[in-house]
């Protein structure tokens, strides 16, 4: 038999031979791609990136998108946040800026409401992982670790412990932040090594930050001016200068006033100087008396009267005892469909929450849902659940 020879092809060949427009579009688009810390798959994102320039690549994303969104509801495992998870997963990577329009904040907030209440998955670090995935996305995510707090979800673990930190350090309450994780380390959250180590770290720039501060006082302090003599001086020596410029202008002047007459002031004869002022009294006496009493309170003369014996006027027309009560009672039209889905409510029968309300969202409802959720992350959770 002979040896078939296995032709082995250089990358630009092998490029070229597979007849692809272009295998860098993260070159192009690399600014609109946000990082995430398991990294991407390039095949991956660069399929996600053509959706920008090609409509039918971004139709099958969201064709996509739905049919994920569906199998939540139609999962019949033993564990139902796996598919949650993986959907999460399955957007970060096919919208790569994880935009408004992407939904993943919606699909956070539905993720995490499903399953507050399930007692299997408050120390479940996956369900952790979403919670903190969502507080990164909120304005403020104080709301979110408040919860947290409130319904014991992720005390266990030390990611809590350190992403709370990070919050409040962000927010310069070095205090809080420490407290939190002296908190952590107290019970003992896992991995206690990597939240000792994150503790390190926070206080060697607590320390950094202490020190930069007491050098700009430093720096602040040496520039002032310890006394105030100098300015004092300087300001004597102009107030004695302009003084004997002034002494130095009177005396240059002296001979010229000496010699010319003095100014003469303008007086019309013509005016009768003896009746002005009888004139002037007679304009302003009104002015030097206030009235009466009675005068200065003319505007509150009037008597106030009773108003019960005031009557509004009824229309005209036969009045029965039954017919009021029908007739004032406006009945408000309520849509057939939204009123299914009041009856079958926002959860399905086994206590999850239905993700089916993405699919029928249009690009605009959900970027303004999205918006909604940013603002306040917690709007669809029951008033019981909320901190107090």
């Amino acid at each position: 038999m002979e040896d078939v020879e296995v032709q082995v092809l250089d990358p630009e060949t092998e490029f070229l031979a597979s007849k692809r427009e272009t295998g860098n579009e993260w070159e192009l688009f690399k600014e609109n791609v946000r990082p995430l810390k398991r990294g991407r798959n390039v095949s991956v994102l660069n399929d996600a990136l053509k959706a920008h320039t090609q409509n039918q690549l971004k139709k099958s994303l969201l064709e996509e998108r739905r049919r994920l969104i569906e199998a939540i509801d139609e999962y019949q495992g033993d564990d139902p946040l796996h598919p949650w998870i993986q959907c999460i997963k399955w957007i970060q990577e096919a919208f790569p800026s994880a935009g408004d329009s992407s939904g993943l904040v919606l699909i956070y907030e539905q993720s995490v409401r499903a399953f507050w209440h399930s007692d299997r998955y408050k120390d479940d670090f996956r369900y952790l992982k979403v919670w903190l995935e969502y507080a990164e996305n909120c304005n403020d995510a104080q709301v979110i670790y408040n919860f947290l707090d409130a319904n014991d979800i992720g005390k266990t673990h030390a990611a809590y412990y350190i992403a709370y930190a990070l919050h409040l350090e962000s927010k310069s309450k070095m205090k809080a932040a420490n407290e939190i994780l002296n908190l952590g380390i107290s019970r003992s959250a896992q991995p206690i090594e990597k939240l000792r180590d994150a503790y390190k770290k926070f206080l060697l720039r607590s320390m950094k930050t202490q020190n930069a501060n007491n050098s700009e006082d430093s720096m602040e302090n040496n520039n002032a001016p310890v006394r105030s003599f100098g300015t004092v001086l300087a300001g004597e020596e102009n107030r004695r200068q302009t003084t004997e410029n002034s002494n130095l202008a009177k005396k240059i002047l002296k001979p010229e006033q000496v010699q010319r007459a003095p100014l003469s002031v303008y007086n019309d004869r013509n005016v009768d100087t003896i009746g002005q002022p009888s004139k002037l009294k007679t304009d302003f006496n009104p002015w030097q008396t206030l009235g009466t009493r009675a005068e200065r309170n003319k505007e509150n003369n009037s008597i106030p009267a009773k108003w019960t014996s005031y009557k509004v006027p009824q229309r005209p027309g036969p009045r029965a005892g039954g017919s009021t009560t029908q007739g004032a009672c406006i009945q408000v039209f309520v849509d057939e469909e939204c009123s299914e889905k009041s009856k079958t409510g926002g959860e399905t029968e086994s206590g999850r929450t239905s993700s089916l309300q993405l699919t029928e969202m249009d690009g605009k409802n959900i970027k303004k849902e999205t918006e909604l959720l940013r603002e306040n992350p917690l709007r669809n959770f029951p008033s019981k659940s909320l901190p107090r």
